[in-house]
C-alpha cells in the first residue's frame, strides 16, 4: 500500500521531544517562542504566533484583525470547511466567491461583485500548495479598505516571485497537521507584520492574559505545547528539503501522466495535471488531477484501489452545499467549485515516495 500522505519524522524530532520531556517544561514556553521566531523568519514576516491547530489559527487571526458580528468575509467554497467555520465562530458571515478552474483558488475577477458595506475582509485559500493571486487580491482589498488574511494551511514555503505565502496579507494562518508539508503533530501559526494583530493574537490564544491572572480581553486556550514546538523546529529545518522532493515528485508524475491515453480511464474522459502559473512556486501539499468525463474518476479510483495506491478527494462537497451550512440559505451557485468537486482526485506526492512508488502510481493510472 502506498499511502496518500505520510509524515517524515526522524531521530532529530525524537531527540528534541525527549529533551523537552526531560526538562519537565511541557506547556507553552521557550520552545514555542523559539519556533515562532524561526517560522516568522522563514516566511519573511516580523511576527508569528503559535496555536494548537490550524483552525484555531484562523479564528485567532480573524478576531485579532477585528472581524466580528455583523461583518462579512469573502472566501472560497472550495476548501476544507475550517476556513468557513472560523469565520462563523467570530460572528461574521462567510460570503463565497467561485474559483478559477485552473488553479482551484478564488477567482479575483469575481470578488468585487460580492463586496458590500458589511464586507470586512478577504480570506483567500492557497489550495493544494499553490498561492492564490495575491497581487490582484491585495489590489482589490486596498481599493475597498479591506483586511486580507491568507489561509496558508497547505502552503508552507509556497511563493509568488520569491515572496512567500504567509507574508502577503495583513495576516496569514498555517496548519501543522500530520499530513501537511511539515508537522508539529497538531498545531497552527499566525504570521503578520502588524504588531497590533500579533499582540491581539497572543492575548486571544491565552485567555486574554498578558500578565498571569490579569485578563484584558475575553480569550480562549489555543496554546501550542513546547513538545509540539520542538517537533516543529526540527521539521522547519527540513521543510525546504521536503518541498524540493514534493516538487520533483510532481514534475515526474506530470511528465508521465501528461502523455497518457485518455481512453484508459473511461469513454470520452480527459486527465488534467496541476497547473502552475509562471513565477509561482507550488509546494504540492496535494498532487491534484482532474478527471473529466462521465465515470472517469470512478474508473480511475477502482484502478488505484486494485493496485494498492492511496488517493483522496479534496473536497467532494463544496462548503455552501454542506448540511451544516443550510441555515445560511446560500442561493448562489458556484459552478466551477461544484464541477471541481466532481472531478478532482489527489495522488500520493509526499517526500517519502521512492521512484519505484512513483512508477507504481503511474502504472496504476496508465494501464
Amino acid at each position: 500500500m502506498i499511502p496518500i500522505a505520510k509524515p517524515s519524522i526522524g531521530k532529530e524530532e525524537e531527540k528534541a521531544v525527549l529533551a523537552v520531556l526531560r526538562s519537565g517544561k511541557l506547556a507553552q514556553g521557550e520552545k514555542v517562542a523559539e519556533f515562532e521566531e524561526a517560522f516568522a523568519k522563514y516566511c519573511g514576516t516580523k511576527y508569528a504566533v503559535a496555536t494548537d491547530n490550524g483552525t484555531a489559527a484562523l479564528l485567532v487571526a480573524l478576531t485579532a484583525a477585528g472581524v466580528g458580528p455583523g461583518d462579512e468575509v469573502i472566501t472560497t467554497p472550495f476548501t476544507f470547511i475550517a476556513t468557513a467555520n472560523a469565520i462563523i465562530f467570530t460572528g461574521a458571515k462567510p460570503v463565497f466567491v467561485d474559483i478559477d478552474p485552473e488553479t482551484y483558488n478564488i477567482d479575483p475577477e469575481k470578488i468585487e461583485g460580492s463586496i458590500t458595506p458589511k464586507t470586512k475582509a478577504i480570506l483567500p485559500v492557497h489550495l493544494y500548495g499553490l498561492p492564490a493571486d495575491m497581487r490582484a487580491i491585495n489590489k482589490i482589498a486596498k481599493k475597498h479598505k479591506l483586511v486580507v488574511i491568507e489561509d496558508a494551511a497547505q502552503a508552507h514555503g509556497a511563493e509568488i516571485d520569491g515572496k512567500r505565502a504567509g507574508s502577503w496579507g495583513d495576516a496569514a494562518t498555517f496548519s501543522f497537521y500530520p499530513t501537511k508539508n511539515m508537522t508539529t503533530g497538531e498545531g497552527g501559526m499566525v504570521t503578520t507584520n502588524s504588531k497590533q494583530i500579533a499582540d491581539n493574537s497572543k492575548l486571544f490564544r491565552n485567555q486574554g492574559m498578558e500578565k498571569r491572572y490579569y485578563h484584558d480581553i475575553i480569550g480562549y486556550n489555543f496554546r501550542l505545547t513546547d513538545i509540539g514546538a520542538a517537533i516543529g523546529l526540527e521539521q522547519l529545518k527540513k521543510l525546504e528539503g521536503f518541498n524540493k522532493k514534493r516538487i520533483e515528485n510532481a514534475n515526474y508524475l506530470t511528465k508521465k501522466l501528461a502523455t497518457m491515453n485518455p481512453d484508459l480511464i473511461g469513454v470520452n474522459s480527459k486527465l488534467i495535471t496541476p497547473s502552475v502559473p509562471e513565477g509561482y512556486r507550488h509546494v504540492f501539499h496535494q498532487f491534484t488531477i482532474r478527471v473529466q468525463g462521465t465515470g472517469g474518476r470512478e474508473q480511475l479510483i477502482k484502478k488505484l484501489e486494485k493496485a494498492g495506491i492511496g488517493y483522496g478527494i479534496y473536497y467532494p462537497v463544496p462548503v455552501h452545499l454542506q448540511k451544516s451550512f443550510r441555515a445560511f440559505k446560500t442561493k448562489e451557485k458556484f459552478p466551477e467549485s461544484e464541477k471541481a468537486a466532481e472531478e478532482v482526485l489527489s495522488l500520493p506526492i509526499h517526500p517519502g515516495l521512492s521512484k519505484k512508488d512513483l512508477d507504481a502510481i503511474v502504472k496504476a493510472v496508465t494501464n
